[in-house]
């Protein structure tokens, strides 16, 4: 099965073609935009498409980033998702930034406690930790800058996200890091999909509300399953 992965939970306007029976990423497009990714996205799909000699008649499934994230990036991605799935009839599948995040920081210190935490601004942080087996054991949820230092400490966990410098910091203590991005590789989004299967349709994962109104023409309502 191929899958289209895209990100928009951030600055990046990312997405990528892999092949999940070989294990192998196909084609990617990324571009560091900041903000405008409703303008730029299909561009991006279509041209990880050809990088990766692919049609969307040849995917099987779509993946997501749902957030935490850019309130405005995720309505765009998961609308895109969604309409490209019902469009082609494929699944599509929902992958949180806090567990792409975790996943690759797992990967460079196998075996331990990982706790992703984005920094949220209005001295907040979107925080969610897993154990030892990569099972999560809290959040995803807003948490205060004293209550992620003591789960980290307590948990002797990994750090990851934008965040984790500022809870080492705060601890006054060394702790091992692992990415310290907003979001994952791309191609993460995508092995976590494909391992996860089809669940419920994806959408935005919101911790807190807007800080500001979405882009028109890409409105999900918060009621809709």
């Amino acid at each position: 099965m191929k899958v289209l992965a895209i990100d928009c939970a951030a600055s990046l306007c990312a997405a990528c073609v892999y092949d999940a029976a070989a294990g192998l990423e196909l084609g990617r497009s990324v571009l560091d935009l900041g903000k405008g990714h409703a303008e730029h996205l299909m561009a991006v799909i279509a041209d990880a498409l050809k990088t990766g000699a692919t049609d969307y008649a040849g995917l099987g499934a779509i993946a997501v980033s749902v957030g935490p994230g850019s309130f405005t990036g995720l309505r765009v991605g998961v609308s895109t998702a969604r309409g490209l799935a019902l469009a082609l009839k494929l699944p599509a599948i929902g992958v949180t930034t806090l567990e792409a995040l975790a996943a690759e920081a797992a990967g460079a210190f196998p075996g331990r406690a990982v706790l992703v935490a984005l920094d949220a601004g209005r001295e907040e942080i979107h925080a969610a930790l897993y154990d030892e087996m990569s099972v999560l054991t809290y959040g995803p949820a807003v948490a205060t800058l004293a209550e992620a230092v003591t789960m980290a400490t307590e948990r002797f966990a990994v750090l990851a996200g934008t965040a984790a410098t500022l809870i080492a910091d705060a601890a006054a203590r060394t702790f091992d890091i692992g990415p310290r991005a907003a979001t994952a590789d791309i191609l993460t989004y995508a092995r976590l999909a494909a391992a996860k299967g089809q669940g419920e349709r994806p959408k935005p994962l919101y911790l807190r509300d807007a800080d500001a109104k979405p882009q028109a023409g890409f409105i999900l309502s918060r009621q809709r399953p």
